[in-house]
């Protein structure tokens, strides 16, 4: 059965001590406001361009700053699977919700599920399986 699934957000990883200048920073040169997630809130957000795009500023627990971006699918085995077979590795499981995964040279980023029906032809890469 095929899957769609498209890289839709970029996120910016900062350390506790940083994530307020960082997300002040990100906010004016973008022009957006970046609000909390209601579910996350150590992430800040915001959708870009109409939808096409987001960008989130995650606060850290631990670790160094860095950029990761996000896939979203809506068939997150699937993609996953088809993620590991062009040579991405997942990492061990940190919550039921979606998956950190290396790309073939250690960078990290995650693989977030859709609700069924919200990637189509018009918004998303269409994978026949």
């Amino acid at each position: 059965m095929a899957h769609y699934s498209r890289l839709y957000k970029v996120v910016i990883d900062v350390p506790e001590g940083d994530h307020d200048k960082e997300l002040m920073f990100w906010q004016q040169a973008t022009g957006q406001t970046m609000i909390p997630l209601e579910r996350y809130p150590e992430y800040h957000g915001a959708v870009l361009h109409d939808d096409v795009f987001a960008m989130l500023v995650q606060r850290l627990g631990t670790g160094s700053a860095r950029v990761h971006l996000d896939i979203h699918t809506d068939d997150l085995e699937a993609e996953v699977a088809r993620l590991e077979a062009l040579g991405a590795r997942r990492l061990p499981l940190v919550n039921d919700h979606w998956y950190v995964m290396e790309d073939p040279a250690g960078l990290p980023f995650c693989v977030i599920p859709q609700p069924p029906g919200s990637l189509n032809d018009s918004n998303a890469q269409r994978w026949d399986d």
